[in-house]
């Protein structure tokens, strides 16, 4: 039985961020994740999750300048003292929130960068983010994206992502799949997805190609969650996609596992 997280960065947007916890509750998630909880507090963040008495499953570390385009700094040579700046903010809101996993954005290189060097530089920096992280039991997870949404960005398929996991050689080091990313990048899911299986740390889904609702488009999501149950996966599944229109009455695709507007 496929268990869903809202991701408060992408739904219930017609909420002020603080009101989308309770927004997430009424709809039927027992569970949030979203991309940064750096503008606010941790203390107020925990707060308004007991409130509403919802699970933190999953953030990303501080991706850098993000109004400017930045999506990451751990492949970024020269960035390391402000790449473990990071991690240190990152595991206190970790910590404070109780959330057991957190994302480690690779980073958009230059056109002109030594993919090598880069690589390099992403491998130690992970292999730091998840000694320290490894200190209070929590995972680190890399996420291939999609370059038609992300150009640049240095990791993008899902077998260079297990690669790097190994590389890094931690326990505590995990793939994040995204659905949406890996049907834009290389398709055959069901495959990719058995391959990979034993290094996937969390699971996310939208629509494709427009990054709505996982109700219409290129993927079978009904027939993917009965085969993510077959093969065992008990984790969080995070609904990262755009509503088509007001967010509750586009979780009617999700009636059948509870959630949705209840009239």
């Amino acid at each position: 039985m496929p268990k869903f997280a809202a991701n408060l960065s992408m739904l219930f947007t017609e909420h002020e961020f603080l009101d989308r916890f309770s927004a997430a509750a009424a709809a039927g998630f027992n569970a949030v994740e979203y991309l940064f909880p750096y503008a606010y507090e941790a203390e107020v963040l925990r707060a308004t999750l007991a409130e509403n008495h919802l699970k933190q499953v999953l953030f990303n570390l501080p991706p850098g300048d993000w109004e400017g385009g930045e999506r990451g700094l751990a492949a970024l040579p020269g960035r390391e003292d402000e790449f473990r700046a990071s991690v240190a903010t990152a595991l206190h809101y970790a910590q404070v929130l109780d959330c057991p996993r957190v994302h480690v954005m690779a980073g958009i290189v230059p056109a002109d960068a030594d993919l090598e060097v880069c690589r390099e530089t992403y491998i130690e920096n992970l292999r730091y983010a998840a000694c320290e992280f490894a200190r209070f039991d929590k995972l680190i997870l890399i996420e291939p994206l999609n370059l038609r949404d992300n150009p640049g960005y240095l990791l993008s398929r899902q077998e260079t992502a297990v690669e790097i996991c190994n590389q890094v050689g931690t326990a505590n080091i995990k793939v994040q799949f995204d659905f949406y990313h890996c049907q834009i990048v290389q398709g055959d899911l069901t495959k990719t997805l058995e391959s990979i299986f034993p290094h996937i740390g969390h699971i996310q889904i939208a629509g494709v190609p427009d990054r709505h609702e996982p109700d219409s488009g290129e993927v079978n999501y009904p027939w993917m969650f009965e085969h993510l149950d077959s093969l065992g996966y008990d984790g969080w599944i995070g609904c990262e996609y755009r509503p088509r229109g007001e967010t509750r009455t586009g979780l009617t695709w999700g009636q059948k596992w509870g959630l949705g507007c209840t009239v």
